[in-house]
């Protein structure tokens, strides 16, 4: 989910989104996301609006304000996680 919103600041579209986790290293089924992309877009955290100038018509998805408030809260939460865990293993 975190990755999504941080990488739809941009808008993208489904298939794209797939291809960019893919190339940096996040291993994701279409029957996976499109059904998250739904359900973030359900519950506020992405907008979208479907860009039918093109031959075949394509839903673009975007991070809303609400979205990149809680991306931003999130990688927070990771960067003090990992921080912790490097300072348990001894790498300060």
């Amino acid at each position: 989910m975190l990755a999504c919103l941080l990488i739809l600041k941009q808008p993208n579209y489904g298939y794209a989104l797939l291809d960019l986790l893919d190339r940096r290293g996040f291993a994701v089924d279409a029957n996976t996301l499109y059904p998250l992309l739904r359900r973030l877009e359900k519950q506020g955290l992405l907008t979208s609006d479907w860009n039918t100038e093109e031959s075949r018509p394509r839903k673009f998805y975007r991070t809303s304000a609400e979205g990149v408030a809680l991306a931003d809260t999130l990688s927070r939460d990771w960067d003090a996680l990992h921080t912790a865990f490097r300072t348990l293993k001894g790498e300060s």
